[in-house]
């Protein structure tokens, strides 16, 4: 997100958070190492102890929404979000899945997860869907869905479907840079994937709040 090398800096309120644009910030367990090579080799407690750190000592201030981006699996990690933010009235889970059936694995065990711990999922995204061509912007299949994909696990496990994001390497070179991808390529189909998916998010999020008020 072009924010490589950033310190974190503390004051009276807590951990700043690092600020990518005005209305976007960052934190990331990466601003804390000494170098970006170096290797985190921490226990289940260290780990949730730095999460907790995150959630409690970073100084967010109003907040229109709070993404937690966590690894792939079922692991620690997972349990102790749900478990710290519990009284928070977590909104959901986006669950992002590839189209091969090794990816679809986990995600399975990723629904099942989110239903024993009570955690709503919004939906499921199905992410490297194909490459668009830079110029041309055609698409062809990278990673066929032998299984049928990520479409087809939604339907079976009866939950959302939100979408399916196409390969775009400009993607990738916009968050190295640190720029938005919506507005510097804003005629790619990606583009239009990532709107589409982003406003049935919202609307199952303001859904959430009015059954709440």
């Amino acid at each position: 997100m072009g924010v490589d090398g950033e310190q974190v800096h503390q004051s009276g309120s807590g951990w700043s958070p690092i600020y990518v644009e005005d209305n976007l910030g960052v934190m990331s367990v990466g601003f804390l190492l000494n170098s970006p090579d170096d290797a985190v080799i921490w226990r289940g407690p260290k780990k949730n102890g730095l999460i907790k750190q995150f959630l409690r000592d970073v100084d967010w201030g109003e907040l229109d929404y709070l993404v937690v981006d966590t690894p792939p699996g079922t692991s620690d990690e997972h349990l102790s979000i749900v478990q710290y933010l519990s009284g928070a009235g977590v909104d959901g889970a986006v669950l992002i899945t590839t189209p091969q059936e090794v990816s679809l694995m986990d995600v399975r065990k990723e629904v099942n997860f989110c239903r024993k711990v009570n955690l709503p999922i919004i939906g499921v995204v199905e992410n490297m869907s194909g490459f668009v061509c830079p110029k041309c912007k055609n698409q062809s299949q990278i990673f066929p869905p032998t299984t049928g994909g990520g479409e087809k696990m939604a339907e079976d496990m009866k939950i959302p479907f939100l979408g399916k994001l196409p390969l775009d390497p400009r993607i990738g070179q916009c968050c190295d840079e640190g720029k938005s991808f919506l507005t510097e390529v804003p005629d790619s189909p990606a583009t239009e994937a990532y709107k589409n998916i982003i406003q049935k998010i919202e609307n199952f999020c303001k859904g959430t709040e009015e059954m709440e008020t």
